[in-house]
């Protein structure tokens, strides 16, 4: 492998590319980033329950396209996609990472109920049983409960931020009894420091524990 090791970031929507660049930036700034973007990924999976075969396979040829670009590893930073994440890795000689299965490792280090702030509805079946797959990995017991900020999503699509971070603690402060409070998406990890604010437990978010099992996959 290279020194400075090629990674592809998938995206799904626009609004992930910031965090996750943000987080490389700090905590492994000579990772050579690239970004791959199918925003119809999400309006696609906004229209069916499940994720059909179909919408998988075309996820799928997304990630064996940043493989051929010459990807040392790639992460996928929509949390929609978890089956089709998981195909490709078992697929390709490189590291294909899920977005969220690190933070839910590292949750479950300090606690067992947890709370989970989400933005996009259709990402919560997989997160569930991915988190679920987590505990039963580190045998441990755990509850999550995950909780949709109504309009925050729309928000940020449109550009306002802000009102997307205050959606999101506002929520986060009506939450009571929970161990830790887990921010769903990697678009989501915009309202941690507000978050962070709102409640008295720790806060989670993707990206940085993303970086540092990538980044733990390639052996640096």
């Amino acid at each position: 492998m290279r020194p400075d090791p090629s990674i592809v970031l998938l995206h799904a929507t626009p609004v992930a590319i910031e965090p996750v660049v943000r987080a490389f930036a700090s905590m492994w700034p000579e990772a050579r980033l690239s970004n791959l973007l199918d925003d119809g990924l999400t309006i696609a999976r906004a229209q069916s329950e499940e994720l059909t075969p179909a919408l998988a396979q075309r996820f799928v040829d997304l990630v064996c396209y940043a493989h051929a670009t010459g990807a040392d590893a790639i992460l996928a930073t929509c949390s929609a996609f978890g089956p089709a994440i998981e195909a490709a890795d078992r697929a390709l000689p490189v590291p294909v990472c899920k977005p969220n299965d690190a933070m839910f490792q590292d949750a479950l280090a300090c606690g067992r109920r947890f709370a989970m702030l989400a933005t996009f509805a259709p990402a919560l079946p997989t997160m569930q049983a991915e988190f679920a797959e987590e505990a039963a990995r580190l045998g441990v017991e755990a509850t999550l409960d995950t909780f949709v900020v109504a309009d925050a999503m729309t928000r940020l699509r449109a550009g306002d931020a802000d009102a997307h971070n205050e959606l999101v603690a506002l929520e986060a402060a009506k939450l009571e009894g929970y161990d830790a409070v887990l921010l769903a998406h990697f678009s989501t990890s915009r309202a941690l420091e507000r978050v962070s604010a709102a409640v008295r437990v720790p806060v989670f978010a993707a990206p940085e524990s993303a970086v540092r099992r990538l980044r733990s996959r390639l052996g640096l």
